[in-house]
């Protein structure tokens, strides 16, 4: 009889991975078409697509424009609140770019050096003058003591200087400001169908990637960028719709952005979650994320499938990994965030290639699974050693997650999760819990499955002989009804 369930749960299970995720996934290892230019052209306008989070928690968005002659003047706008309505002040930032060579770290970045000529700041109400002349007042340098004496009224659309290389003059530490992401540069350009379904052809899109920020306060002013932060786009090439690009490509230092209301969303996790473009993380990551919540008994599996390049053509290994969530609580320092506690019981690896099969067969005995077992394309389970040192995996441990969900301007449902700690780190304590957020995914399937999906990279988008997708399930009617004849041999 146990042989019988046992076949039935794989047989459904075999019929239960959506064709959406299927195809989101596919979509993802062919690169959908995206072409990435060495050395990028930078000229031009580009913008944020709607309210960015970053490690702070700071809320902003982002317009920067770059001249052919290398100059550049860049605008950040900072938020009170987590929907970029409130502004608090604004950065004018103007200085030189000079690309230089492929970077040795990073695949498929460029980099570059910068000088900051000036920096300026707008203040949008009294309350943010008070607060950000208080924080320079106190914690800069020489020179900064008095940058504005207290009591001083606010006058709106004054600009104040906070950097000079004239006068030599630096305050802007208190403000963790540093353009670091300037000196790690990646511009990829790809064609979008057009929005409407009557409409045929495609539109170009080009997205701008500059070096990620730190997590750690501490770190930021020093820290010289291995990953990506949030992509601004082109304010001529831009998906479409996009209501924050015109409005932020619009807006200057005196006027900043507000971008339209948005409703908040309940934390509805159940469902299947998948990437929507190839990812890098810090220290050289690239990867891809599918995720299936199971809400009925608020347990979880993920798949992170990493590579060796940046469009996610190279596998390298697979992970899966399994356990339970608790009831997630809205955050109090992250507002719009949700708090949850995410517990890894169980994982599997499969390396993909052969210089990861060395590496794992190197390992410790007892470390990562069989000693000297491993192959290529070839899974084993890493719970009875407690995870596999040698990838950075403990079995079991808890992870401290945030958490955010929303709506694009096509109303697809978003994921965001915490943003992982750039040394590597896990958030395995609350005071490590994440203040910003990875690049979202996307849901692909709204039901939640109730067997495990596991989806390899050996039979994604894999065709036959004839040109058709090979593996394709069979109808979920006949292998429940085969799975029923097993139970009655039984």
């Amino acid at each position: 009889m146990l042989r019988g369930w046992w076949l039935a749960g794989l047989l459904v299970a075999c019929a239960a991975a959506d064709p959406r995720c299927r195809q989101q996934l596919r979509h993802l290892q062919d690169s959908a078409g995206i072409a990435a230019r060495l050395p990028p052209r930078l000229e031009g306008r580009w913008v944020s697509t709607g309210c960015e989070v970053r490690p702070g928690p700071e809320f902003l968005t982002r317009s920067y424009l770059f001249y052919a002659n290398r100059l550049f003047k860049a605008l950040q706008f900072y938020y009170w609140d987590p929907s970029c309505r409130d502004p608090s002040y604004s950065l004018v930032i103007k200085g030189k770019l000079r690309l230089r060579q492929a970077s040795w770290i990073t695949r498929g970045a460029t980099e570059a050096d910068y000088h900051l000529h000036k920096v300026g700041i707008v203040f949008h109400s009294q309350k943010a003058m008070r607060e950000v002349a208080s924080w320079i007042n106190q914690t800069s340098g020489e020179g900064c003591g008095g940058f504005l004496p207290a009591g001083r009224s606010w006058a709106p659309g004054a600009l104040y200087e906070v950097l000079s290389a004239r006068t030599e003059r630096d305050c802007t530490a208190a403000l963790g400001f540093a353009m670091h992401e300037l000196s790690l540069v990646r511009v990829e350009r790809r064609f979008q169908p057009l929005p409407q379904p009557q409409q045929s052809g495609s539109q170009l899109v080009e997205e701008l990637y500059l070096g990620d920020i730190h997590t750690d306060w501490g770190e930021r002013l020093h820290y010289r960028p291995t990953g990506y932060q949030r992509p601004m786009q082109s304010a001529l090439h831009h998906v479409h719709p996009c209501p924050a690009c015109g409005i932020i490509s619009r807006a200057d230092e005196h006027d900043p952005p507000i971008l339209p209301a948005r409703a908040a969303l309940p934390m509805q996790l159940s469902g299947s979650w998948v990437s929507t473009h190839c990812e890098v993380r810090p220290a050289v990551l690239f990867l891809t994320r599918y995720f299936t919540f199971h809400g009925s008994n608020h347990s979880w599996e993920g798949h992170y499938y990493h590579y060796s390049d940046p469009l996610c053509r190279q596998p390298t290994f697979t992970i899966y990994a399994s356990g339970h969530y608790t009831q997630g609580i809205p955050s109090a320092k992250v507002r719009g965030g949700t708090e949850l506690a995410f517990k890894v019981t169980q994982a599997r690896v499969t390396p993909m290639d052969q210089l990861t099969v060395v590496m794992l067969n190197s390992s410790e005995p007892g470390s990562c699974g069989l000693a000297g077992s491993w192959s290529a394309g070839v899974e084993q389970d890493i719970t009875p050693t407690n995870g596999c040192l040698a990838l950075g995996i403990k079995l079991p441990h808890t992870e401290y997650e945030l958490f955010k969900t929303e709506q694009d301007s096509r109303q697809r449902s978003l994921l965001y999760i915490g943003e992982r700690p750039t040394d590597g780190s896990s958030p395995d304590s609350p005071d490590k819990r994440p203040t910003s957020y990875q690049a979202p995914l996307i849901q692909c399937a709204a039901a939640p499955q109730e067997f495990s999906n596991y989806i390899s990279l050996k039979y994604v988008g894999r065709k036959d002989a004839n040109g058709n997708e090979a593996l394709k399930p069979l109808p979920v009617a006949f292998l429940l009804f085969i799975a029923l004849l097993f139970l009655r041999w039984d």
